[in-house]
This record gives structure tokens, sequence and C-alpha cells, in this order.
């Protein structure tokens, strides 16, 4: 099952990478033109997103009246719903690291085919981003040590 399950996932990965680079959204200046709302604005991330939303809003309800995945005994669906303060502060910085590099993860990873140093660079940087965000998580979460007994 496992083997069949990462085959699905280079599959995916696969046609994803295609579909980046054809649209050519691996280009930041794409990317950095549609975010561009005041200046030369470029639609054709929205055109890329929307073909995406399309697919996926059609194939996820022929999908999801399926038992179960192909390969997994389960479908594993997000069950929150709230909207709290990582999440919000989570995707102001996702925005502002989105506007400054023109790179969002799956374009940065797929632009390393390139063989150009920025994507690499980004690439570096996100994952640091990530496992400082994780560690800062984690210290967040930690239970904070008894406080001492003022009477001694």
């Amino acid at each position: 099952m496992k083997t069949q399950q990462h085959i699905v996932a280079l599959v995916a990965g696969l046609i994803f990478g295609l579909g980046l680079g054809y649209s050519q959204m691996i280009d930041p200046e794409r990317v950095i033109g549609f975010l561009d709302l005041a200046g030369a604005w470029d639609p054709t991330l929205a055109f890329v997103m929307g073909g995406a939303v399309a697919v996926t809003v059609v194939t996820f309800r022929w999908v999801l009246k399926r038992p179960h995945p192909l390969f997994n005994g389960k479908f594993y669906l997000p069950t929150r719903q709230d909207i709290d303060q990582p999440l919000i502060l989570g995707a102001v910085l996702f925005g502002i690291g989105w506007g400054i590099g023109g790179y969002c993860p799956g374009p940065a990873i797929t632009s390393l085919v390139l063989g150009q140093w920025n994507p690499a660079l980004f690439v570096v940087a996100m994952i640091v981003g990530s496992l400082t965000a994780r560690w800062w998580t984690a210290r967040q979460n930690r239970p904070s040590p008894a406080a001492p007994d003022p009477r001694g």
C-alpha cells in the first residue's frame, strides 16, 4: 500500500511541477506582477489558480463520494475551521515573503531546476523559517516550570 502511495505522490508531484513550469508560474516576475495591483498588474496567476480551483471543485465532489481513497483506508481532511492568531500571523508572514521574493513553496522548489541562486537561497531560507516556526511553536506549547514557592 505504501509503495502505491509513493507512486501517486511522485505522479502528482510530476504533474504539479509540469503545470507550474508550463504556466510560467516559476517566474517570480509573473508572481510579483500579479501582486502589483496598483501597477502593471499581470492576471495570469489568477487564471492558473482559477483553473486549479475549478478542477479541485469538480474532482473533490467525485472523489469524496468514495468510502476511502484508492490507496489508503480513510481520508485525512482538515477538521479545524477556526481563525486564530497563528493562522493570521502566518498568513501575513507568508504574504510578505511571497511579495518580496515572488515565490511560494511549490514554484520555489520547481524553480531549482533553473540552476539559479535566488530560488535555491529562497528554499534554504524557507526551510530555516519553517524550522524556526516549529521550534517557536514547540517552545510556546511547553509547560512552564513550576514557580518557586515564595515561602521557601
